[in-house]
Parts: C-alpha cells; structure tokens; sequence
C-alpha cells in the first residue's frame, strides 16, 4: 500500500470526526447565541415595572404586577445597603468587567474536586446575576449541559452589560429586578412587604437581612426560617466588616437589633380601598387599548383622588357599625323558622357552585346536588354568607366630583373579587328618591310650606291591579307642607306631590338631569323610589343640592404617568349646572329637616355641624340608605343583602337606624381630623331667596311647618326660614330655552 494510500486511510476517520465536531461547534455557537439578549434589548431593557396607584394626599394605595417591581436609584437607598450587598455577592465588583475570573476558575476547580459537576461553575458576579434576571436565561429543569450554557450566555451578557452601562447603572437594575421572595421583585418592593418601609429608612439590621434572601428567598424566609435567616444576616454583616465597610462597633449593634417585621395577616390583608383599586384597575384596563401601555408590567404611576385618610374612617365607621348591627341581625333571623328562605339559598348555592356549573352531565348535577344539600358545612357556610350584612359606601368632594373615599362591601379587609356595591348594584332607593319630587315642585315654584293633602289615594296599575299605598306608621288625615312632608318621609305627601304639583315625566327629566343614569319606571309609585339606581349615581344627584345646583360628574383617576415621568393624560372634572342656586338651596335647607329631628336624626348622634340629607327604605326592610352632605362633602350608605330572599324583620332595617349612623361617623372623624384640616362652613343663601319669618303663603307663624321656633342647633344666621317663593324665573327660562321641559 502506498504511503498516500495508507495517508488517506488513516485520515480519513479523523478527517470526519474534525469534520463532526467542527459542525457540532458550529451549530452549538448558534444555540449559544441564539439565546443571547439582542442588541436592542442590551441597550434598552424593559423589565417588568408595577405600577403603582397613588392617594391625592400622596399614600401608595396599592400596585398593579406580575411582578411586583419597582425601579429606584442609588440616591434613594442608604449607603450599608448597597454595600452590603457588594460585600456578599461580588468583593471585586468594582474592578471587574463583568466577570471575576480568578473567582470562577476556583469555583470551577472546587466543584472538580468535590465532583459537583451538575452544579455549574458558579461564582457568578452581579452583572452576571443582572443578566440572568434581566433576560431571564436560567431555564426549569436544567441539565449540566444546560447550566454551562446558561453560563456562557450569562459570561457574554455581562461583558456587553458592562460595556453599555456604568457600575452605578448596573447596581441600580440590579436591586429594581433581584427578587426577595414573597412576590417582591427588587429592594423598594421587599423593605415594603418585609418591613412597610421606604428603602431609604432601612435599618442596617434590616439591609443586611433583606440582602441575605438573595442567597435563597425560601430558604432564608425570616417567616418560616427565623433562625436560619438571621445566621444569614449575621454572614452578611461579618462580610461587611472583612471587607472594611463597617467597623465592630457598627456590627455588633447590627446584630442586637431586633428585626420587626409585618405582620404575615396584614401583609396577605387587602389594602385599605380595595373596591376602589379594582375600579381603577377596570378603567385602566380600558384606556389601555387606546394608550397602549400595560398596567402590569410598564411601572405606570396613576394618581387617583381617593384621600387615604377619608378611606380609613370610611372603613372604620363600616367597621363599627357592622361589629354592632350584623351580631343584633343574627338573633332576628332565625333560619329555624324560615325553611322556604333556606332551601331557596342552597338551591342558588348549589347551581352557582362551580362543581355544579362545570359538570359533564345532568345526572352528574343531580348527584352533586344531592349531596351539597346533605353537607352541614356547606350549608353554614350558605346560611352565614347569605345572612351577611352588605354595605355601599362613597364620599365625594361635590364641588370637583372626586371620589374621597369608597367601600364597596362587608369583606374590605379580605376583599379580592366580587361586587363592588357603590357601582355594581342596583337597588330601589325608597324614601331617598323623594327629593326629585320635590326639587320639581320648588323649580317650579311651589314654596317649601305649599300643603298637600295626607290622605288615602288609590290607583290603577298598569296591569289592573289597584294599589293604595300607605305611609310608614299607617296614619293619615291633615294636611302637610313639602317642608314637613321630606323631614318626616311622608308617602301620601310625596305621591299627591307626583300626581298634582310634580308631574311623572319631569320627576324623571330631572332625576336624569342631576345624574341618575339608570331607568326609572314612569309610575306614580316613583315618588316613594321603587325605580331601581346605582349608588354611586344617587350620591352624585345628591351632590347637586349643596353645589348650587351644579352637576360634577364623578372622577377617580387624576393623573396617570410612564415609568420616567411622563404625563400620559391628565384630567379634568366635567360640571354642568342643572339647576338655579335657588332651588338647590331651598333643598338644602328642607333636607336639613331630614337630619335636625327628622328620619335621620340619628346623625346628630355623632355629627354636630351643619349637614342635611334624606333616609331611604324599601318594602320588608330589604334596602337602607342615608344619602347626606356638608358643605363640602356629599356621602351615602347603602345597607342591604345580595340575598334577596334575607332581609331586615325589624324597624332596625330602617334607613335611620341601619344606614345614618355609619354617615354620621365618618363625617364625625374627617372634621376632627386636624391634618385633612375641614373648616366649619355654611349652606350658603344665594341672593335670589326672600327671607322673611313669616311663612306668608300658610298664614303660619313659626309653626313646625315653617321652622321659626324648631330646636336651634346652629346659629340662626345659616338656616332662615325659606317658606316664600324664591326668584328663579329668569334662570329657568334661559334653561328651558335650551333643555324644555314638559310641564
């Protein structure tokens, strides 16, 4: 064989084998770079940002994540922070390019030695940490040959992190992206759920500890390992004096601190306005497709009108009334005694249930069914979650239409989904619909002490069925001023008033006109409030009275910013006048009525400052309201059950006695709340009303009807006696040039 022969021969197995091994390469340098961040993403990385919702009195309310992350700079964190953090994780990170090879080559012999293969190299710098964070390389379920790459990747990474961006930048995103277990993505979002704190005021105990996690969040978890966390801040501060950051004084103070840290109950408790959070989030959701931004991952800032303060008495005078209400309701309603209410529970129960709606079959079903009615937990859990007191509650400045404060049910420490019963309900308002009757009539120039007959009527529904309402304490006879008729929500006053001086279609033009959307049935049971509203929207119309007449529509999202400061709307309320300051004045001063020894007298119980307002209550006690304002504030209470076949058996279910007093509460904690700082103020009285202490029209002197000589709890000064007409015809004529009406 000739050497060229035996040349080729032996070559070419190795010839092959380069050749494989040369494609194997090839196509592992593609894999590898494949993989690798692109140049864009290196210059510009977007993570994933929460965005985070603001109080107008600058509280952070809650956040909106998948991540929750916020960015920060080195400025708004103290100094033992950051070097705590360089001390344990990367001594050399300032004089390094993004990889300590000396220190990977000793890890990399290490794990030779102790033949610890699987576990990759290790000794990853910050900036190799950062890349791993920041692009997301590490994968689930890696094998060895997966960790080395995931190396390489995170070696390449680092070196073109380092050349793009400063050690002071890389720091910077490096603790807005670290996570620290418990859901939180860099240092602002842990010293919040760790310790309820702004970074800057972290502690060096508490910056050791939080640095400590980042070994292992679940590992080092100071709530299910205490012991084994706080070994592991002590390494971090033992590092921290090796390396000269801290001296031994500063350490063992370090470590004879006692780390507090929130309470896990608080910590899984929702924030304060729950209800509230979740309506922003809809409407953002909402503007989203027109903006483009997504709330949860673009680190928005949304500056909401909701006063954080006004949102916890809100919710403590929730709390306080329910603590006494909801055990007192229990002893009324016997479930014992009412086997036609609870077997229509279970039934809807059990077809709600998702074990019932998602089952393959109807005998499927009627198995379940079957059973569900025979398990006693399932059972009491239906009895007590039907028999729950549920409440509506808002307050609103009704000069600008910001929303201050919102509870939307029973559940707002725990509140995750469900009903939000300020916008989500609708219910009859009962008595609390009878001021639009009213404002008609005085619109339309019928004074406060015009009398109307307190007698039976009957009348022809529209199905042929007569109807002949009654009046709360089934009394009639006399007569009765509009004045007196609204203080004492008198039924037959109201209806007289809908079929002789307030006609049904005008009661519904202006109801529509102050800002109840909802439709209301053109019948004369209207003027009693069987038509069904939102709460939200009656407390708006309400907010009318005291602004002059002066519609604001209702705001809760002021101003909503990018991650770098960049106004991406802005708004403003949206007013229009729908009625003369005339008559919206003679309302206040007739609803005043209502709360100075009238229906909702309860009120004065708490609240001693000029207030009016109007109680609601609907057939068997099934819905309470008191809607009320302040010359600055307009609030409302909606009290009831989502249960419709539960309801109050007792005068309690009155809207006095079930709903003022949580109105009453509230409006007592924010005017002695020197920091919100409410001055006292009066109903103002526009020029256009005649005063005069005789009630012309009635003959009447100072009787209870016109009320010159009723109890005085203000100074005379605001509250004159307003019984003769007042001048309005000029504005209601340049109104119904523009908006006629049929009257």
């Amino acid at each position: 064989m000739s050497m060229k022969n035996l040349y080729k021969k032996i070559n070419k197995p190795f010839l092959i084998s380069v050749t494989v091994v040369v494609i194997l390469l090839i196509s592992y340098a593609a894999y590898l770079i494949s993989g690798l961040p692109s140049l864009e993403q290196l210059e510009n990385p977007r993570p994933e940002l929460a965005t985070k919702v603001y109080s107008i009195d600058g509280e952070i309310l809650d956040h909106y994540f998948i991540k929750n992350r916020t960015s920060i700079t080195l400025q708004q964190l103290p100094p033992h922070l950051v070097d705590a953090l360089i001390a344990t994780e990367d001594k050399n990170f300032h004089n390094h390019w993004g990889v300590d090879l000396p220190r990977f080559i000793r890890a990399m012999i290490k794990n030779i030695a102790t033949l610890q293969l699987w576990r990759g190299p290790g000794a990853s710098t910050i900036t190799q940490q950062l890349a791993r964070n920041l692009y997301e390389l590490k994968g689930v379920n890696e094998t060895i040959l997966d960790k080395f790459t995931r190396k390489l990747r995170e070696f390449i990474t680092a070196v073109q992190i380092e050349r793009n961006y400063t050690k002071t930048e890389i720091l910077e995103m490096y603790l807005s992206v670290a996570y620290f277990g418990r859901s939180a993505y860099g240092i602002a979002s842990a010293a919040q759920i760790y310790f309820r704190k702004d970074p800057s005021k972290l502690t060096l105990s508490e910056s050791a500890l939080l640095i400590a996690l980042l070994k292992g969040p679940g590992t080092y978890d100071p709530f299910k390992h205490i012991d084994r966390a706080m070994n592991r801040r002590n390494t971090v501060i033992n590092q921290m004096v090796k390396y000269n950051y801290i001296n031994e004084k500063d350490e063992q103070r370090a470590k004879d601190e006692k780390i507090v840290l929130v309470p896990l109950d608080e910590q899984r408790r929702a924030g304060i306005a729950p209800h509230f959070i979740e309506m922003v989030r809809q409407q953002l959701i909402q503007k989203s497709e027109k903006y483009g931004f997504d709330i949860y991952r673009d680190g928005l800032s949304v500056y909401t009108t909701l006063d954080s303060r006004m949102q916890q008495y809100a919710n403590k005078a929730v709390g306080e009334h329910l603590a006494e209400y909801q055990p007192a309701f229990n002893k009324q309603w016997n479930w014992k005694h009412r086997q036609a209410e609870l077997n229509e529970s279970i039934s809807m129960a059990i077809r709600t249930s998702d074990e019932y709606r998602f089952a393959e079959s109807n005998q499927q079903r009627d198995s379940i069914a079957r059973t569900l009615k025979k398990n006693r937990a399932f059972i009491d859990s239906v009895k007590k979650i039907a028999s729950r007191i549920e409440v509506g509650f808002l307050a609103i400045d009704h000069q600008t239409g910001h929303i201050l404060a919102l509870v939307g049910g029973s559940e707002y420490k725990s509140f995750k989904y469900g009903l939000n019963h300020v916008t989500q309900i609708r219910r009859q308002p009962g008595s609390a619909f009878k001021p639009f009757v009213y404002t008609v009539a005085i619109d339309n120039g019928y004074p406060p002490c015009y009398e109307l007959l307190n007698q039976p009527v009957t009348l022809v529904m529209a199905n042929g069925k007569r109807w002949t309402p009654e009046n709360f304490d089934r009394r009639f006879g006399g007569k009765y001023t509009l004045r007196e008729a609204i203080k004492q929500s008198i039924n037959l006053i109201a209806i007289r008033a809908i079929m002789e001086i307030a006609p049904i279609p005008t009661v519904i033009q202006y109801a529509h006109r102050m800002g109840i959307k909802s439709d209301l049935p053109p019948y004369e049971s209207l003027a009693i409030g069987t038509g069904e509203v939102q709460p939200l929207e009656l407390v708006f119309a309400f907010g009318v009275f005291p602004n002059d007449g002066v519609l604001v529509e209702p705001i809760s999202i002021l101003k909503i910013e990018d991650k770098n400061g960049n106004v991406i709307e802005e708004n403003k309320p949206s007013k229009r006048e729908v009625l003369s300051k005339e008559t919206a004045y003679l309302m206040v001063n007739m609803l005043e009525g209502t709360v100075n020894g009238g229906t909702g007298a309860r009120v004065r119980n708490f609240f001693l400052r000029p207030a009016g307002g109007k109680t609601g209550s609907t057939q068997e006690y099934a819905d309470a309201w008191f809607v009320g304002f302040t010359p600055q504030l307009t609030a409302g209470v909606w009290i009831g059950f989502d249960n419709k076949v539960v309801h109050f058996t007792t005068g309690d279910g009155q809207g006095g006695r079930a709903a003022a007093p949580i109105w009453g509460r509230f409006m007592k904690y924010v005017y002695e709340d020197k920091n919100i700082g409410l001055p006292l103020e009066y109903f103002t009285q526009p020029e256009g009303i005649e005063r005069d202490s005789i009630c012309i029209d009635s003959k009447k002197i100072a009787t209870p009807f016109c009320p010159g000589k009723e109890e005085e709890i203000f100074n005379k000064k605001y509250r004159p006696d307003t019984c003769s007409k007042h001048a309005s015809k000029n504005w209601k004529e340049s109104y119904e040039s523009k908006h006629p009406i049929n009257f």
